[in-house]
């Protein structure tokens, strides 16, 4: 694979990251393909042979580019309550893996992200460690978010709420 492709889908990626830690929400939605899906299941705890430890049905997220377009609605408004004060995010994106797919326009890239959310004056900040897949598609110049999928690691959620993007 043209080691352009993947300079081209890193910078991509932390571009995006820096969109949402800077709350350039519109910014961010302009990476999404307008098809896209945003997905985040559960993470559930089970016992050490379950067939799964995501749930097949639940999810924190379940979202289509207008849903978030949506919820980027309602950030801007005084009815955020869960983000008042807003959050402040560092989004780190690592271990980057681009692979082809069948369509020589389109990429899997898997990636590691880790967040950091403080809020207000508290002292304790939030952590969110996760595992995503993105389906990227080229984009002339740039590339869209055509399906992103990211599993939380942990199964309890050491937040008053989840109002972040992943």
């Amino acid at each position: 694979m043209d080691q352009r492709v993947r300079d081209s889908i890193r910078d991509f990626l932390y571009v995006e990251s820096l969109a949402l830690d800077e709350r350039r929400f519109r910014d961010w939605l302009t990476a999404f393909a307008e098809d896209a899906r945003y997905e985040i299941p559960v993470r559930v705890t089970r016992e050490k042979l379950a067939e799964w430890e995501l749930s097949p049905t639940s999810r924190i997220f379940d979202d289509t580019k207008r849903t978030l377009e949506f919820r980027v609605e309602r950030l801007e408004t005084d009815f955020a309550w869960a983000e008042q004060p807003p959050s402040r995010t560092r989004h780190f994106i690592t271990n980057i893996l681009v692979e082809p797919t069948e369509k020589p326009d389109e990429f899997r890239v898997h990636t590691n992200c880790l967040i950091y959310r403080s809020r207000g004056d508290d002292p304790v900040p939030s952590i969110f460690s996760a595992q995503r897949k993105d389906l990227l598609r080229s984009a002339g110049e740039s590339w869209l978010i055509v399906h992103r999928w990211a599993a939380i690691d942990q199964s309890l959620i050491n937040a008053h709420n989840m109002s972040i993007f992943i």
